[in-house]
């Protein structure tokens, strides 16, 4: 079995390859290419773009056999030549139905759409490292039939079926801006293996922005035709396309930007001879019969760019549309690229009559493909991305600490070297996990290492901005792990970019490191060595992004009071709530990663009391994929201090759930706290349950060390209680007791003997709630529940809590948390209890009153 060093990749509706050309310059090997239409898929032959021959498909890829051959060829690469996955999935189904060109809709759209459907499951089904869509502007918005049968969106479809094994962007994009003389707007979508996803983001696999390109820079060093049939004996493919004499006279006058409609002379007006008379022909579309400009970029190139009457195919001198060579260096296609079995030299040499005789058989078919292309630089270059992270595998932080061990990084000096001297030849992303690891004041600062699919997410969510100059803090800075991302998320403008850290060894790593990346000339980076809370900024920033420290201050820190008289809340201890505060003081747009409980606990009620007035925009939800190996829950909120509070996007990464709410309605007063995934259900439940009912009590002074196996008091856990919550269960080699003498010093002991409370476990989503035994006593893994009006609940009303409709309501109430999930003061107040009619509005009460 061979072993296969090459990159790999599979091409769907690859039409003749022209885009996927990009690839095979980038040195990638073909596993398969599928194509419908055969004339097409023999262009991709003659470019030898395959290894083996079996790897050319011709068929609709929704027929069963074409999916064998596809999935078997797969097979066959892993048997022959050794492949342990397919790098790369492209597919660039047709845009029929989706397309503004196509004026002509029609019922079977949804239907047509299903071939994207087919190009998701394949992706699915292959796995690949990498995948890639290409499509047109609208596609993430247009409609399909998902693989669940549903009617939604395609991103819907794509987060569906691919959301939680990649990571993914979707970005319209003018090929013009990107390397092609051809001004077309084109949605690309980029995805990324969750595995390889902190090594290499999807928004950095993009292109780089380039200069645009004229028509005179691309093709203005090719010889001018002016004959009709004109061809260049150097090239073929430089040809003047003939067509009716009498229509030069239409363009012959006309100057670069004017149209034929333009003349005033009725004969030189696009027309008809009816009845001897002259009547204009129609102008559908302003760009028909019109000259291109020899300094602007070159028009997007359609399908029938052989025609005059079709759009913005005037070439800005001759009388003629463009030449095929022409076309060609527009898209980006080399001279290397064959539309015939035939090399170029020989049909150079063929005699006038023989080249306009295979022109005649040939020209319309390559213009044809040519106008459905994407253009190879564009494919190119994201294929020189993705084989440049491809030699870069991404490493575990097990594999880290080792490097950071053996290499001794845990000392500056040592650490600084490996950086500049890159002795592994490791990627800059993994340079920055080592040297965050490695900085043994991290935990001090609780800085950790912010993955790049978090602050993908967090670019993916941050709003364009119109102005050219844009000023951005990032108040944390560490070694800079936001910094690339940032400085892609606004290409194209001219960025200041300042950057704070408290630790000077940080921002020294980080310039190392930023080193390894393409930082435009566009670019400034000032570094500020100091205290955020501490430093006085003069001017506002458009945008605050970054991932502040998270940890209780000492009260016996000094610094607390100090960050406390500049706060707006000043009841927590928290320093990620000072960061926030004084973000939203110097900042119009504020990004920043924040503990997930910022949501519900009473600490940052005062926090939230002031959000809710703001404009809110988007709240994404980590859960603790934010920082794996870390146990915390994260969320990244986006606060607009220029705007009103309107609508706020949420998103569980953890649950695929993207959903935009009305910010009043997820940050409602009655609230005791912000609930971001309410809807509906949790409505129709509210309506069912009387709230603010219990106060609630949890022990935290019971530890395994008071407890044995017997004793005089039992002492009851969660456990104890049955999963229906009707009955108190023993179990063997758990249950608990205590000594009276021990647990009359408690302050869970005055409700020994109580027979007017309810017990509910900690930590769970399966609540149930049971009347409390006299006699014993609980730990603080049952939380004791005591009506505030000495309220009996009836055996219904306790098995409700037991029920699945009530388990699921309780999770919304909870937002999905995972790790604060202890019955407090706040969450205590949805556990209501059961009416006999429905409320009218779902919350009629509030936390605070009695």
């Amino acid at each position: 079995m061979k072993m296969n060093s090459k990159p790999t990749y599979i091409s769907l509706f690859s039409s003749a390859g022209i885009g996927c050309y990009g690839f095979k310059l980038e040195g990638f090997d073909c596993i398969a290419t599928n194509e419908l239409i055969e004339r097409r898929l023999e262009i991709q032959k003659f470019n030898n773009k395959c290894k083996y021959k079996s790897g050319y498909i011709c068929g609709d890829i929704t027929d069963d056999a074409t999916k064998s051959a596809l999935y078997s060829q797969i097979s066959f690469w892993r048997k022959n030549e050794g492949i342990s996955r397919v790098d790369v999935v492209i597919a660039t189904p047709p845009c029929q139905g989706m397309s503004v060109a196509n004026h002509k809709k029609n019922e079977n759209e949804i239907i047509r759409n299903s071939l994207v459907v087919e190009s998701i499951k394949i992706i699915k089904q292959v796995n690949p490292r990498f995948f890639i869509f290409e499509n047109v502007p609208a596609f993430m918005k247009t409609i399909c039939t998902d693989i669940d049968g549903e009617h939604k969106t395609i991103a819907a479809a794509i987060e569906n079926n691919l959301g939680q094994t990649y990571s993914y962007a979707s970005h319209v994009i003018n090929f013009k801006n990107y390397g092609a003389c051809s001004s077309r707007q084109r949605t690309v979508v980029i995805g990324v293996s969750k595995d390889y996803a902190d090594e290499v983001s999807p928004l950095e696999l993009y292109p780089d922005l380039v200069k645009e390109r004229t028509l005179r820079e691309v093709i203005g060093d090719l010889k001018p035709l002016k004959e009709f049939g004109e061809i260049d004996e150097n090239d073929i493919y430089h040809s003047f396309r003939p067509y009716p004499e009498h229509m030069r006279a239409w363009i012959a006058d006309i100057k670069e930007g004017q149209s034929a409609f333009d003349n005033v002379d009725d004969n030189k007006k696009p027309h008809r001879v009816v009845g001897g008379k002259i009547v204009i022909n129609q102008r559908k579309n302003a760009d028909k019969y019109t000259r291109q400009y020899w300094d602007k970029v070159g028009p997007c190139i359609h399908t029938r760019n052989d025609q005059m009457a079709s759009q913005n195919t005037v070439h800005p001198c001759d009388d003629r549309v463009f030449s095929i060579r022409e076309l060609m260096l527009m898209m980006t296609v080399p001279y290397t690229f064959k539309w015939v079995e035939t090399d170029i030299d020989v049909l150079n040499s063929l005699s006038t009559e023989q080249k306009r005789a295979f022109l005649k058989k040939e020209e319309i078919k390559i213009r044809q493909s040519l106008g459905e292309a994407v253009p190879t630089v564009i494919f190119q270059s994201i294929a020189q991305k993705i084989k440049s992270a491809l030699k870069h595998p991404p490493l575990n932080t097990a594999t880290i600490n080792k490097l950071v061990s053996s290499n001794k990084l845990s000392e500056v000096d040592n650490l600084r070297d490996f950086i500049v001297n890159n002795p592994m030849n490791l990627s800059a992303t993994t340079l920055g996990k080592i040297a965050e690891l490695a900085n043994t004041s991290r935990t001090d600062n609780a800085a950790f290492f912010t993955s790049k699919t978090l602050i993908t997410e967090m670019m993916k969510a941050l709003p364009d901005t119109q102005k050219d100059i844009v000023r951005i803090l990032e108040p944390s800075v560490g070694v800079g792990n936001f910094l690339p991302l940032i400085i892609k998320k606004f290409e194209g403008k001219r960025i200041i970019l300042d950057v704070v850290d408290i630790d000077e060894h940080s921002l020294e790593f980080d310039e190392l490191i930023l080193k390894y990346y393409n930082i435009p000339d566009t670019c400034t980076i000032n570094y500020i060595h100091g205290d955020f809370l501490l430093h006085n900024f003069e001017d506002k920033y458009d945008y605050i992004i970054g991932n502040p420290p998270f940890f209780k201050m000492k009260s016996t820190n000094k610094l607390l009071n100090i960050y406390r008289s500049n706060a707006i809340n000043k009841s927590t201890t928290n320093i990620c709530s000072f960061f926030l505060d004084k973000a939203i003081n110097l900042g119009n747009y504020i990004a920043l990663i924040f503990p997930k409980f910022l949501l519900n606990t009473p600490e940052f009620a005062p926090t939230r009391s002031y959000l809710s007035k703001k404009a809110v925009e988007c709240i994404i939800d980590f859960g603790e994929k934010g920082f794996p190996g870390v146990l915390v829950e994260t969320l990244a909120i986006f606060i607009n201090n220029l705007s009103r509070p309107s609508i706020t996007r949420v998103a569980s990464i953890t649950h695929g759930k993207y959903i935009s709410q009305t910010q009043k309605y997820i940050f409602d007063e009655k609230l005791p706290y912000w609930i971001i995934y309410r809807d509906e259900i949790f409505d129709s439940v509210c309506k069912k349950l009387d709230f603010n009912v219990f106060k609630v009590f949890r022990d935290r002074q019971i530890t395994n060390k008071l407890l044995s196996s017997t004793g005089e008091i039992r002492v009851l856990k969660s456990r104890n209680i049955s999963d229906d919550g009707e009955q108190i269960i023993d179990i063997e080699g758990y249950d608990s007791y205590i000594s009276q003498n021990t647990a009359s010093n408690l302050s869970v002991y005055s409700y020994l003997n109580s027979d007017g409370v309810y017990l509910t476990p900690n930590m769970t989503y399966k609540p149930r709630v049971i009347k409390k035994p006299k006699g014993c006593l609980v730990n603080g893994s049952l939380a004791i529940l005591i009506p505030k009006k000495n309220t009996m609940l009836t055996k219904e009303q306790m098995a409700f809590f037991a029920t699945h409709e009530y388990r699921d309501f309780y999770q919304v109430a909870r937002n999905y948390q995972t790790r604060s999930l202890n019955v407090d003061a706040y969450s205590v107040f949805f556990y209501g209890i059961l009416r006999e009619k429905p409320k009218k509005a779902p919350i009629t009460e509030k936390l605070d009153e009695e």
